[in-house]
């Protein structure tokens, strides 16, 4: 077996971004930490700091929430008339069109995404979601219900106040505009914490937020760990919702934490998708599917579909393309030329995958591509590089095949009946994605309607748009986020009763 590598780019020679100042983004300035203190974004090609961010604590939490009470009370923002509303989101997106190539660097310095996909796909579309949720802000309409007697009855769509989100490392931007453009299309004001490790195009994003044109305190963003910063968030009396993306574990605390002061709660949480593949598929584009929606950002995704089902009449073949295509998989720096595959984020996720193949190993799985670090291939002893990898043969109740990996790490597994399949791919306490490749598209249809999932794609993977909703059954969480579903969770329904006599 080969495996294609690219050494990565030396720091020096990797694009440097614009960094925002190591501060928090509060009242439409930038803001120095309580505490003074700041902590290191490091690179994940060489492990080497790049640039500072402040440590947050639960003064700048407090700083924070009272800037967005005072913007929300403010009838600035809330009483703006909804065109204006409209073109401030509208402004947003242009300034994050304007600034992509710098959002992309800070993107893939920070995360060791490829220069490609930070660029290219979601630094493009989240001006596509601030876009998209600019058309909502006009469109936010209550109704008239009969009522009897010489009354009338009104509904109406308010804003639910100061929104609490806390977001992952994984796609940081992108999924910050999943919360933030909604939100604001709906009038509310906006406290945003995002990964202590991936902290810099949210502290863009409001930074370009106030140059469009948001009042100050509408859009704030603090740095710091969730500990330090997320917990005292979700406690805080303040907050009137929390909108959370991350792990499955700390969803449930964070459910639990916000309890106390009964807020609205949004989770989107963690995954184990199954990709599935039937005999009359197209088996070209199945493979490079099954591959996709794995390797795609080193498979930190958290609708990656990591179990992939195949038909047994398809089976053999099938491993076997799916090995070499991703021993083919270049793996380098993000931004070396013709890299497929970056490093993981961070050390804690690097030695996690790893300690997952080892599982798989011990748990009887046939390895048939990669298997191993890649850091001193490719990395000179640095960076948290992991090959591509794939297992066959995997047993549906295995570790690998039952917990989330969060990252490069394929489970393929066998069936022979489209029951079997059905209850192999229910077999998880997730239910975020899946997939169903068949050329009979009324079976697959068919297939797609049973499977317990908030997203099911037939003969593709991992394509997203503004207007479809996103979010999961089971414990992969509840609420959605994009689509027209994503207003709902960020307005109040105000019943009114009018007497006309």
């Amino acid at each position: 077996m080969s495996l294609e590598t690219q050494n990565h780019e030396k720091s020096s020679q990797a694009p440097q971004p614009e960094y925002p100042p190591a501060c928090h983004f509060i009242g439409g300035e930038w803001v120095e930490p309580a505490s003074g203190q700041r902590s290191a974004s490091l690179h994940p090609a060489t492990e080497a700091p790049h640039t500072e961010i402040a440590a947050g604590d639960a003064a700048d939490v407090d700083t924070a929430v009272g800037a967005a009470t005072q913007a929300f009370a403010d009838p600035k923002w809330r009483q703006m008339a909804p065109a204006k509303r409209a073109k401030v989101l509208w402004r947003m997106a242009e300034l994050i069109d304007q600034n992509r190539d710098n959002l992309a660097r800070c993107e893939s310095w920070d995360t060791g995404k490829t220069w490609f996909d930070s660029s290219k796909i979601e630094i493009p579309l989240v001006a596509e979601i601030f876009r998209y949720y600019a058309g909502w802000v006009t469109k936010n309409e209550g109704g008239v219900v009969p009522l009897p007697g010489n009354a009338m009855g009104l509904t109406l769509r308010e804003p639910v106040g100061v929104c609490g989100m806390i977001t992952p490392w994984n796609f940081p931007m992108l999924l910050a505009a999943w919360k933030v453009a909604p939100a604001l299309a709906c009038g509310n004001t906006i406290v945003l914490k995002p990964s202590e490790q991936t902290s810099l195009t949210s502290l863009w994003m409001a930074r370009l937020g106030a140059e469009a044109g948001l009042p100050a305190g509408v859009l704030n963003t603090i740095t710091g760990g969730g500990r330090a910063i997320g917990t005292p968030m979700v406690q805080h009396a303040g907050v009137d919702k929390i909108s959370f993306t991350g792990s499955t574990e700390v969803g449930k605390m964070v459910q639990r934490e916000a309890a106390e002061t009964v807020k609205r709660v949004t989770l989107e949480l963690g995954g184990k998708s199954p990709n599935i593949v039937f005999a009359d598929a197209d088996f070209k584009a199945a493979v490079r599917g099954a591959i996709t929606g794995i390797f795609y950002n080193k498979g930190e995704v958290c609708a990656a579909g990591s179990r992939v089902l195949v038909e047994r009449a398809i089976y053999e073949p099938f491993v076997e393309a799916l090995a070499a295509m991703a021993a083919k998989t270049t793996v380098g720096g993000p931004f070396a030329e013709g890299v497929r595959m970056g490093p993981l984020c961070n050390a804690d996720q690097y030695d996690s995958v790893l300690a997952y193949v080892d599982k798989g190993k011990a748990d009887g799985a046939r390895l048939v591509a990669g298997g191993m670090s890649l850091r001193d291939e490719v990395g000179g002893g640095k960076g948290w590089f992991v090959a591509p990898t794939v297992f066959a043969d995997v047993d549906p109740g295995a570790r690998i095949a039952q917990e989330e990996i969060f990252g490069p790490v394929l489970s393929v597994i066998p069936f022979d009946t489209a029951e079997e399949a059905l209850q192999i791919a229910h077999n998880t306490r997730y239910g975020l994605a899946a997939a169903v490749w068949s050329r009979d598209l009324g079976r697959a249809l068919g297939f797609a309607r049973q499977l317990r999932a908030g997203t099911v794609w037939i003969n593709t993977y991992n394509l997203y748009d503004p207007g479809l909703p996103f979010g999961g059954f089971n414990e992969s969480g509840f609420g959605r986020d994009l689509g027209r579903d994503a207003l709902s969770a960020y307005t109040e329904s105000k019943s009114v009763w009018i007497n006309l006599d």
